[in-house]
């Protein structure tokens, strides 16, 4: 399994994603789940993936070949030279649906699922950043100011944080604290996500980024964050009161009496049933 999570806010965009894959306890390996598409000055562009790895390393292959006609002019787009990132994204659909093609057949006579969750997001000059998610069947959806983070792989126990956090205001370096502190509790709760990371930040407008990094078990900022999370989680749980069952003037209550909610009854004998 995997996991992968792209912010965009105003600042710019964060993209961070593990390495691990497995097909079982005893097959466990690493791969990189990010690539970057860049031409400095014209476009800049990440890929996550996640899902099915001979799919999606098949997609991330053939997208550097795929190419799709412009219905106007009649000539070709590919990821290099559309005008848009929604153009872009759609031959990156276009690239998930002909390897389907080419390969769905065989991998469910196979027995095997044609798994492949994708996050797509970028700039190219002449718009602003825009990021997407891709689906299995190649259609997609765009991040908006309401929803302005995706995540794909196990995304469950990195959620939270990112809800309290992210807004479109949010500081750039800020969210880049905040997908990491994401990424900790996935690592932390799952053992299907490991080490190392792949991270790359991009400022808005900049169409470049030489903010990309991997980060191993001896990062000394990962493994500062990693410790200083759990003691503050552990600070803040233990300055919260217990819960207490009178009504003494100096606590709050947890039972209280509440006509809309009412105890539930006890059965005392094996005779009594309960209705």
């Amino acid at each position: 399994m995997t996991y992968c999570v792209a912010v965009k806010i105003n600042a710019g965009m964060v993209f961070l994603s593990d390495s691990r894959t497995n097909a079982g306890l005893d097959q466990i390996s690493t791969f990189r789940k990010m690539i970057v598409y860049e031409k400095p000055g014209d476009r800049f562009m990440c890929l996550l993936s996640a899902g099915n790895l001979s799919v999606s390393q098949t997609v991330r292959e053939m997208l550097q070949s795929e190419e799709l006609t412009d219905h106007e002019s009649g000539d070709p787009i590919t990821i290099w030279n559309a005008k848009s990132m929604f153009d872009a994204t759609r031959v990156l659909g276009a690239a998930v649906r002909h390897v389907y093609e080419r390969d769905g057949e065989a991998l469910k006579a196979a027995g095997v699922d044609f798994n492949v969750s994708l996050i797509f997001g970028g700039q190219i000059a002449g718009e602003g950043m825009r990021m997407f998610q891709i689906y299995s069947a190649g259609n997609f959806i765009e991040a908006t100011a309401e929803t302005p983070f995706f995540q794909i792989g196990e995304s469950k126990y990195g959620k939270p944080v990112l809800d309290r956090v992210i807004t479109p205001q949010t500081p750039l370096d800020e969210a880049a604290k905040c997908v990491l502190v994401s990424m900790d509790s996935t690592l932390n709760s799952n053992l299907s996500v490991g080490l190392p990371l792949d991270m790359a930040v991009y400022e808005a407008n900049r169409l470049q980024s030489d903010k990309i990094t991997c980060i191993d078990d001896d990062n000394p900022y990962f493994r500062m964050l990693h410790s200083s999370w759990s003691a503050k989680l552990r600070d803040m749980f233990d300055s919260i009161e217990d819960p207490t069952w009178d009504g003494s003037p100096t606590a709050v209550p947890l039972r209280c009496e509440n006509a809309r909610h009412q105890p539930l009854p006890k059965i005392t004998n094996a005779s009594q049933k309960l209705i």
